[in-house]
């Protein structure tokens, strides 16, 4: 228990510190902070828990060199995310109060300490498969061939939020089994098209007049086949083993006369191409993006990837697919690593359509859209349907679509005032006015303050609550949603044998409110720590009821939504919780940059990424936090463009 409520005292002052850490000092003089005075803040108001005989938070910070910290970066780092999330103890443990004009200091001092002198961080992220989402993006471009990767393949494993980090992108003999299958079936269906369809004009780029005229025909499709599978330039060597698929099956075919009759050499050199396009499509070289090491390369040392892996690099960040024939050629003259064409090139990917992919696949993640799948259905909101669901998840993604279309400044996200609605969305919002089933772009006015920013979207509020209780909000999911999401804060897991909540029927008069279900978790020594930290957001939320929709009463009982934020903000509704929360907003950008950079690198980010992190944070800002400068930022940054060999060796 005693270990509980401290974790709960490192957690609790996370809006405290981080709004302190985040606005402008007020205007009284303080010292400048040096190694000594931030060692004596640490020894006195730290150390007393975090040293050799008590090791709380497996965190030691007595005894350090406060001259060095940048020899213990683990250590620090770690201690620089609590400060800046408000996660140390509160003053009342030390009985000394932190002046917030110093400790906004200390902050920036181990900032500057930390980044000062930094080493490239670049783990290899491991051997990246392909998943669904990028081999389905990788047949269309190929074979202009649609298909459903759920029939083909099975569910890629998620991990640090989002479905393309490499080490969770593990091959397994069943996996192994059904890309053989899936290129048999898709190799088959491409080519039993009919002969002016779009797979057959994209694959058969010639076609042999006669029999002498077949093999260099068959060697140029498979040469324009690997390259682009192989997103590079396919060596003779690789053509001339495919061709060897197409010549055994082509030898195969005319030994059972399937040469015979009309077109009889043509189906023979179509059957052939399939053959070859098989082999092709089950190639390691196509369903992992494998990056060379240079040779006599020591374990752990870094090297910069080829101009053609950058390439890949950028175009699976930015489109969720193999870079184009535009980006191909300048990365095959060396030229795509010039800075200039790197942000000409990321730009140019940028406004493209294809960068829809970073609604789709990293937005639609990042915010969980996924979760609205799961929902339903809900006895108690017999209005809520599939086409409202479909609606929801599409006002988020038209929403995240503008900041990126329009390069606006990313904290958008969290107070545009305007919003995407078709005439479902608009009548479960309640605007009026809205016909049609096309969603169109609307400002909205005062009435319907509370739908700015994301915290106003139905998808979600709607699918950040408990799936158990369909009939009912959750203030801790909707809490742990905000916090995770906005802030890069995580609420303590709940202790073990929690008792759940007692539950009444729907029709039952005397059934409270979700707040006052919730007093027996926050009255209990082993929860109200916790639930103090999350509910306060929860409850500011409690207007939009279980699908999003706008309430004033809960079971015939006037909604209560004001309570005190930990960090001792009061807040009255969403818009409080809004204006709260742009307390936060250089904390909301780097939480963003870490996401994405997560994303654009396909591993998990460390304690090694932060200085790269705060920089490219730190120079967003004097670009008003545009989109395109985060971006820019990774693909511009060692981090983005470097690999390593593994520490062992492998």
């Amino acid at each position: 228990m005693k270990k509980a409520l401290l974790l709960f005292t490192v957690i609790a002052a996370a809006f405290t510190i981080l709004r302190i850490a985040t606005q402008a000092a007020p205007p009284q003089a303080t010292a400048p902070q040096t190694a000594a005075s931030v060692k004596a803040f640490i020894d006195r108001d730290c150390a007393s828990c975090h040293n050799n005989r008590d090791w709380i938070g497996n965190l030691v910070l007595e005894n350090q060199d406060f001259t060095k910290i940048g020899q213990n970066r683990a250590i620090w780092e770690k201690v620089v995310r609590k400060l800046k999330s408000g996660q140390e103890p509160k003053t009342s443990l030390t009985g000394v109060t932190l002046e917030p004009a110093r400790r906004k200091e200390i902050v920036a001092w181990f900032d500057a300490e930390l980044d000062r002198n930094a080493p490239d961080y670049m783990p290899p992220p491991g051997l990246h498969r392909l998943n669904r989402t990028e081999y389905k993006n990788a047949i269309k471009d190929i074979l202009d061939l649609d298909i459903v990767p759920s029939t083909l393949l099975p569910q890629d494993d998620s991990t640090r939020g989002f479905d393309n980090i490499a080490r969770a992108l593990r091959m397994t003999p069943e996996l192994a089994a059904a890309y053989v299958k899936a290129a048999a079936t898709i190799s088959r269906n491409a080519l039993a098209s009919a002969a002016g369809s779009a797979s057959a004009r994209k694959v058969f780029i010639c076609r042999p007049a006669n029999t002498s005229e077949e093999t260099p025909c068959a060697q140029r499709i498979v040469a324009n086949l690997a390259t682009q599978a192989f997103r590079r330039p396919a060596s003779t060597s690789e053509v001339s083993e495919f061709m060897e698929s197409y010549h055994a099956t082509r030898l195969d075919n005319l030994n059972r006369n399937f040469y015979e009759g009309p077109g009889g050499s043509i189906k023979v050199f179509d059957r052939g191409i399939e053959a070859a396009l098989r082999e092709i499509l089950n190639d390691r070289r196509f369903i992992y993006r494998r990056e060379v090491e240079p040779p006599n390369l020591s374990a752990g040392q870094s090297y910069r990837i080829s101009d053609l892996e950058l390439a890949s690099r950028l175009s699976y960040f930015l489109w969720s697919r193999g870079p184009d024939a535009a980006l191909i050629d300048l990365a095959s003259r060396g030229q795509l690593r010039d800075p200039a064409v790197l942000e000409r090139e990321a730009r140019r990917m940028l406004a493209d359509p294809r960068a829809e992919a970073l609604t789709t696949n990293f937005a639609g993640q990042w915010l969980s859209l996924w979760m609205l799948a799961a929902v339903g259905p809900l006895p108690t909101y017999p209005d809520f349907d599939d086409a409202l669901k479909v609606a929801m998840r599409r006002e988020s993604e038209l929403f995240f679509e503008s900041i990126v279309r329009e390069d606006r400044n990313v904290v958008d996200l969290l107070t545009a005032n305007y919003t995407f609605v078709n005439d479902r969305l608009a009548r479960h919002y309640g605007i009026p006015n809205i016909t049609g089933s096309e969603f169109r772009r609307i400002t909205l006015d005062p009435a319907f303050d509370v739908r700015r920013g994301l915290l106003g979207k139905a998808a979600f509020l709607t699918g950040a609550s408990n799936y158990n209780f369909p009939e009912r909000t959750s203030l801790v999911v909707r809490g742990n949603w905000v916090l995770t999401k906005f802030l890069g804060l995580r609420a303590p897991d709940p202790p073990p044998n929690v008792p759940p909540l007692k539950t009444w029927a729907i029709d039952d008069p005397t059934r409270p409110g979700v707040r006052d279900m919730m007093a027996s978790h926050q009255n209990s020594p082993s929860c109200n720590q916790c639930h103090k930290l999350v509910d306060p957001i929860g409850i500011s939320l409690e207007n939009f009821d279980r699908t999003g929709k706008w309430r004033t009463d809960e079971f015939g009982k006037p909604i209560d939504a004001t309570d005190v934020l930990v960090d001792g903000t009061p807040v009255r509704g969403p818009a409080d919780l809004r204006n709260a929360l742009m307390g936060y907003s250089d904390q909301f950008v780097a939480t963003f940059t870490e996401s994405l950079l997560t994303f654009s690198l396909g591993r998990g980010t460390e304690y090694g990424d932060m200085p790269l992190i705060r920089t490219i944070a730190r120079d967003a800002a004097i670009d008003n936090n545009r989109f395109s400068a985060i971006v820019l930022g990774i693909v511009k940054s060692r981090t983005f463009q470097m690999n390593s060999r593994y520490e062992d060796g492998r």
